[in-house]
């Protein structure tokens, strides 16, 4: 069982982002994070979470969790402290800017063990124009003070795939992740989304194949395993892995989304709505297909893999073509895929598209 706590907060709104953020809505951090108390209660009980099936992993995410102030979390640690399974992950996501020391301090004390600072690069004039309100210092201070807390589990971001990306520029990037104490690095081709100010200059994502591969292996080569497409680590995210295993996740705030068995869950994306109405969740149901897809999509994009037992005759041939072609590999009644930039490919080959 998972948990993701989504924080719409956000001190500035980066030209990239297109998740559920704002800028604007400062005022409302008390009453919103008491709605999410009240939707964590409906949701311990429909989840049936108990010292039988308990919360493996937390994952406060956003916007910018640092935002917010850890005495406004207390309530939810409380809740949540019974049900905890022993040596539980809880992470949050955190900028640089905005994670000061007694940030930092608050949250450790509350129980989170892993801190994923959202970096992005440590090229001050690629942070400009990313829209990122840190710079390299920043960064710097932010993990050095995570570690002297105690953290001993340190995630960045990095965003590759932007105009004017050099090699040299990409260099030095991870050069100056490696010689911080991290573990983890998460790291994201730039995307152009609908409703982003990026929108408007498509041309500043620019990913080149040859330089994405160089990057992998480079990053790869330092002992981070590449564990998943976006993900490298010494220590593996183990919220990240519950999701391409297909775990049941409960989603907290708004525009969070929860997963149980077959059954997806939408909080209002609409702050001022979800503060008033915290239980008025919208319910998808999953056909057999749907769920499919979305295991061989999550399994051919990570280490998980796919187990052979849900696939078809016909998927299976596909399979085992794909092994004689060394695109996928097989091993103890599952199939993985050895290069993940081919996931999607790869997926829809099998499954029969």
């Amino acid at each position: 069982m998972l948990l993701y706590i989504h924080i719409p907060f956000c001190d500035s709104k980066c030209s990239y982002c297109a998740f559920n953020s704002y800028v604007d809505k400062f005022s409302q951090r008390e009453s919103y994070m008491r709605a999410l108390s009240v939707q964590l209660s409906y949701e311990l009980e429909r989840f049936n979470v108990s010292e039988t099936n308990m919360i493996e992993t937390v994952f406060i995410g956003g916007g910018t969790p640092s935002t917010v102030d850890p005495l406004l979390y207390t309530e939810i640690f409380n809740t949540i402290r019974p049900f905890l399974a022993p040596n539980a992950e809880i992470t949050s996501e955190a900028n640089p800017n905005s994670a000061t020391f007694e940030w930092l301090e608050g949250m450790y004390a509350l129980g989170v063990n892993r801190i994923s600072f959202g970096v992005q690069s440590f090229n001050d004039k690629k942070l400009k124009t990313l829209g990122r309100a840190h710079n390299t210092a920043h960064a710097f201070s932010a993990i050095h003070n995570a570690q002297k807390i105690g953290f001993k589990h340190l995630s960045i971001d990095l965003i590759y795939g932007v105009a004017g990306d050099a090699k040299e520029l990409l260099q030095n990037d991870i050069t100056h992740a490696f010689s911080l104490p991290i573990n983890h690095i998460s790291l994201y081709s730039l995307t152009i989304e609908e409703h982003t100010a990026f929108e408007k200059t498509p041309e500043i994502a620019r990913e080149e194949l040859a330089l994405t591969q160089w990057l992998f292996e480079k990053i790869a080569s330092q002992g981070f395993e590449h564990y998943e497409i976006s993900n490298f680590g010494k220590s593996k995210s183990a919220h990240n892995l519950g999701y391409w295993e297909g775990k049941n996740y409960i989603g907290l705030g708004a525009g969070a989304v929860g997963f149980l068995d077959s059954c997806r869950f939408y909080p209002s994306v609409d702050i001022d709505y979800y503060i008033e109405h915290p239980l008025q969740i919208s319910e998808e149901p999953l056909d057999g297909q749907a769920l499919l897809s979305e295991k061989l999509f999550l399994g051919f994009r990570s280490c998980v893999g796919v187990d052979e037992i849900i696939l078809s005759k016909n998927q299976l041939k596909t399979a085992q073509l794909l092994c004689d072609e060394k695109m996928l590999k097989y091993q103890d009644g599952r199939y993985f895929n050895p290069n993940f930039l081919l996931a999607d490919e790869i997926a829809l080959r099998v499954e029969g598209y």
